[in-house]
This record gives structure tokens, sequence and C-alpha cells, in this order.
């Protein structure tokens, strides 16, 4: 669809008005491809709906914003247009902020709350996210994502899958670096890593404002092997967040929707359907300001 001039890629599959909806929000230099695995499982029991972020996938990339609190925007104003109320929000890895950020802004919009491996509960995150955020990267990256290198890359790739044989976390990073070849790709992924990381780490943390969250059905999912964002995160945001659940995947990197789609797909099943959603809209956040 278009928003406000720009084209919007998604995915959506519709289980009826009477099924609660989750919305799917992919990572860094992701799209919503990377729900591939889950998507058709969750289907059975919800709707779904999958979006690629501006400046990322199918979706435009335009000059602009490409904030947390924009992308957040962008997907009110999403739903708002597909006639979505309320969705359960499901985040990974910078999707998980931009789920954060979401429920922060717009809370009458979330009905719960899911982090994957999510960016923005605390500082330290891969050294090689760091390194893209240095002044000039932007110059460099033209020299380590050329075009014949990916093209090579997508043919061992296809070789690999023809011979029957699964590397899905290499996969799924393979995909990230190989979108980053495209130089719109790439302008649009510095404006939205220097948005969140600079070389020190992180730059955006919710730590701080988790007790809002504490009327809010909350799920955090990590691998215990996460490389990008490590899993002491996950402990600190299930400690600051009163009665969110946590479960840890071992043996599970950063991409559990990937590595462990069926694990995954039953823990999110379990969660919502033994969960209310949240009601009153403002009034919980209003109440927990208040008395902070």
């Amino acid at each position: 669809m278009t928003l406000h001039g720009h084209d919007v890629t998604y995915r959506l599959a519709e289980a009826g008005s009477d099924r609660p909806t989750l919305l799917l929000i992919h990572g860094l230099a992701g799209n919503s491809r990377t729900w591939k695995d889950v998507m058709p499982a969750l289907a059975d029991d919800f709707s779904v709906l999958a979006p690629d972020l501006l400046g990322h996938g199918e979706s435009a990339k335009p000059m602009g914003d490409y904030s947390l609190g924009a992308f957040a925007s962008g997907l009110r104003d999403l739903l708002a247009k597909l006639d979505i109320g309320s969705v359960s929000v499901i985040g990974h890895s910078l999707g998980g902020g931009v789920a954060m950020q979401l429920a922060y802004q717009h809370p009458d919009l979330v009905d719960r709350l899911v982090l994957i491996g999510s960016g923005g509960l605390g500082r330290e995150v891969s050294w090689i996210l760091r390194l893209l955020t240095l002044p000039g990267a932007e110059y460099l990256m033209p020299l380590f994502f050329p075009p014949m290198v990916v093209d090579g890359g997508n043919e061992v790739g296809k070789a690999i899958h023809d011979r029957g044989w699964s590397v899905p976390h290499f996969g799924e990073m393979w995909r990230a670096y190989a979108s980053l070849s495209q130089a719109e790709n790439r302008r649009a992924f510095v404006k939205t890593i220097r948005s969140v990381i600079d070389p020190g780490g992180q730059t955006v943390n919710a730590t701080d404002r988790l007790y809002l969250a504490a009327a809010m059905p909350t799920l955090i999912v990590w691998g215990d092997q996460d490389g990008i964002i490590p899993v002491q995160h996950a402990y600190a945001a299930h400690e600051a967040i009163p009665h969110s659940r946590l479960e840890i995947l071992e043996g599970c990197g950063h991409f559990p929707h990937v590595q462990e789609p069926e694990h995954l797909v039953e823990v999110i099943r379990e969660f919502v359907k033994t969960t209310s959603p949240l009601e009153g809209g403002l009034r919980p956040f209003r109440d927990a300001l208040r008395s902070a």
C-alpha cells in the first residue's frame, strides 16, 4: 500500500475478526520474510501482520527519520489504514525496540508485548554493529558489500540448500548482509543503526521505563548463545518488568524464529492464550507514573 506517499510492503494472514492479531516486527537489515518459518503456524490461531519497515525489504527507502519513534508512528498509521485495532506486538532485535516504543507511545494499540533478542535493553551489542556506526563507515561499506561477493555467496547458499544442508542462523545473517549491496539499502541502514547504536554500544535504553509495563502482559524470549545482544539483557528485563515471563532457548543464537521456529510458535501461542489483553489504554501508564 501507499502510506504518506511511500510504498509499504506487508504480509497479512487473516484468521477472522474473532481471533487476536499479532504484529511481527523484524530486525535491523531484515524484512518480513524473516518470519516465514513461524507465520503459517501462527496463522492457524491468529491473524498475523508482518510489515517491511521503511528502509527495509521491499518498502520505500526515503530520506527522513529512521528513529524508533518514527517506526512506531508508521506502524500506528499502517494499522489504522488496514482497519486493525489493538494487536499483540512481537519484535525481534531492532523490532523489539520498535515494539516497546509503540507500546510506550500508543498503549491503546498494544494488547501484549513479546520481545525476542530485543534491542533497547542495555548498552552491550555486537562489535560489528558498533564498527558500522563509525564516522565515514558509509563510504567504506561498498568495499565490504560488493555485488560480486553477494552473487557468489547466493550461489553457495543455493548449492548448500540443494544438498539438503540446513544452516538457518547463517542464512538469515547472509540475507541481511546481501541486502546491503544496494546503495539505497545502505543509506537507510546507516540512518537506522545510528539512531540506536554508536561506537560504544546501544544508545537507546528502555530500562528506566520498564516499570511502566507492569500491567502489560510481557514475554521475553532469548537464545542463550546470542552473539549480537547478550542474554543477560533478558534476565535484567525480566527482573525489571513485574509479572513478565521469560523463555531462554538453550543452544539458540540471535534468531529463535529461524533456529527454533516450532518451539517459538508454541511459546507465543501459549502466552497469548493464557493472558488477557491490556485494558484501560493510558490509565495503567498514568497509574504507574503517579505511583513512581
